[in-house]
């Protein structure tokens, strides 16, 4: 039995985590009191107790406690955005390159991607690795996201009377300064931030992130080819046949699953590439989990549904 302290349970990344430990027979949750899970000494004591910790805390205080329990033994994984550009840590992204899946091997630190980040890295690093565009292309992104991406907060604002904008998405992140581009930035090698649009929209959970070439250099067949080669042999992400290409793609069509699929459109002149996903899955707590296994060398699917 694997020890597993969820500092955060409450919130809903750490609540899927722990509604998919209910499903494990190998894992034990080490519980901590309602009057004691804000208590640093009390949380410093479960995570020296655990074989893995995982963080769902705001970024300052997933920094305040990696620091206060300095020299544990146990793996920890961060949810936050606090260590996503931080090279002492793994980032949790191990389809990205067999590089990034070796440092997750051997990790006692781990980011989990941000939901967006997840998409737009899945859907954007095939070009810039393999030459096809160069590191300084401007690249726009937009991802549509279910409400739940946005915590508590935003979940009762949808789920109780609100004001009737919210029943249309809405475009945020407007001053172009959004937490994720940094880790976009770095972990898809650009010198040049993309513009990213997130958009939020009213339903609970799924994620759809969409970028554009023009003029590409590789055909329509050709770039499809070359994500079929970077992801073969992936379990968590799948790139559609181009016969499956669908005249709409739908952002929830993948809510409750933890694996992420790519696809190509558009033709030769103009090409979009989607990553279809739930930003509570791949996005979140289903790639919490999927690090935690490959770091305690267990098969990367287990206790996730696809």
């Amino acid at each position: 039995m694997f020890k597993v302290f969820i500092d955060g349970k409450e919130g809903t990344t750490g609540l899927r985590i722990f509604e998919r430990f209910k499903l494990r027979d190998d894992i034990e949750v080490l519980e901590i009191s309602e009057e004691l899970r804000k208590n640093p000494e009390e949380r410093v004591k479960k995570i020296k107790e655990s074989d893995v910790t995982f963080l769902c805390l705001p970024d300052a205080a997933s920094k305040e406690i990696v620091q206060l329990s300095a020299g544990t033994s146990a793996v920890i994984i961060d949810a936050s955005t606090a260590f996503r550009c931080d090279d002492s840590w793994a980032y949790g992204l191990p389809e990205l390159s067999p590089a990034y899946l070796e440092k997750l091997k051997k990790a006692k630190k781990i980011s989990v991607p941000g939901c967006h980040a997840s998409g737009a890295i899945a859907v954007i690093a095939p070009l810039v690795l393999n030459d096809v565009v160069g590191k300084d292309y401007p690249f726009v992104i937009s991802s549509l996201t279910g409400y739940s991406g946005g915590g508590k907060k935003m979940i009762a604002e949808y789920e109780n009377p609100h004001d009737p904008e919210l029943d249309a998405p809405r475009i945020y992140g407007l001053g172009q300064t959004h937490k994720h581009l940094p880790e976009i930035t770095k972990h898809c090698q650009l010198t040049v931030s993309p513009i990213f649009m997130p958009i939020v929209a009213p339903y609970y959970a799924g994620m759809l992130t969409s970028i554009g070439i023009i003029r590409p250099k590789l055909s329509l067949a050709e770039t499809h080819a070359l994500y079929l080669k970077h992801y073969a042999g992936q379990d968590f992400v799948r790139v559609a046949p181009l016969s499956e290409t669908p005249t709409m793609l739908g952002s929830n069509t993948l809510a409750g699953k933890d694996d992420l699929k790519i696809y190509i459109c558009g033709n030769d002149e103009r090409i979009t590439i989607h990553a279809q996903f739930d930003n509570l899955g791949k996005g979140a707590s289903g790639a919490a989990i999927q690090c935690m296994n490959i770091a305690l060398g267990l098969d990367p699917k287990k206790g996730l549904d696809f």
